[in-house]
């Protein structure tokens, strides 16, 4: 259970710019005692360069273009702040597909993502842009969806890659 400071305002986990607001139910899941924003991005992001490290290890041996392998990249990225981590949401928000849709919505994207690789259908790095841009319009999970989308976003501006390679330079 989430123990956030009653000093803290309630505004403290609003949205800002950019920004998905923060579910009440989503927030019960935080392991950690936060008062701000900046607080929780802090955190989080400590917790996203150890499961960006995590992935860059295992990208050349277990295929990035897989739900299972997304849901882990997740957890490792937000594990030691949301017990939630690599679960996908259960409940509705402002963006993003109906939940009870999302397992079936990110096995499509990763087999169309497959086909448009294997049979060159997009010129460039054009497959990798329309896999991130569906990836966060699904809207997999109640937090870190864009930053998770950014992790898996081909690397060092290759083109034709065989496979997803997660870019170092993912800009958190």
């Amino acid at each position: 259970m989430a123990r956030v400071k009653s000093s803290a305002p309630a505004s403290v986990f609003e949205a800002g710019e950019g920004q998905t607001p923060l579910d009440p139910d989503a927030v019960e899941g935080l392991l950690l005692e936060i008062d701000t924003r900046r607080e929780l991005n802090d955190a989080e992001e400590l917790n996203i360069l150890e499961g960006i490290r995590w992935a860059q290890q295992r990208i050349r041996r277990e295929n990035p273009l897989d739900v299972v392998f997304a849901r882990e990249l997740h957890r490792r990225m937000f594990r030691r702040v949301w017990r939630w981590a690599g679960t996908f949401r259960t409940t509705a928000t402002n963006i993003g597909v109906d939940a009870g849709h999302i397992a079936t919505e990110m096995q499509q994207l990763v087999d169309n993502t497959a086909y448009w690789i294997a049979h060159d259908t997009w010129p460039g790095d054009e497959a990798f842009a329309r896999f991130h841009h569906r990836l966060v319009q699904i809207h997999c999970f109640p937090n870190g969806n864009g930053r998770h989308a950014r992790a898996n976003r081909p690397g060092n501006g290759e083109s034709r890659p065989s496979h997803l390679r997660l870019g170092c330079d993912a800009g958190f």
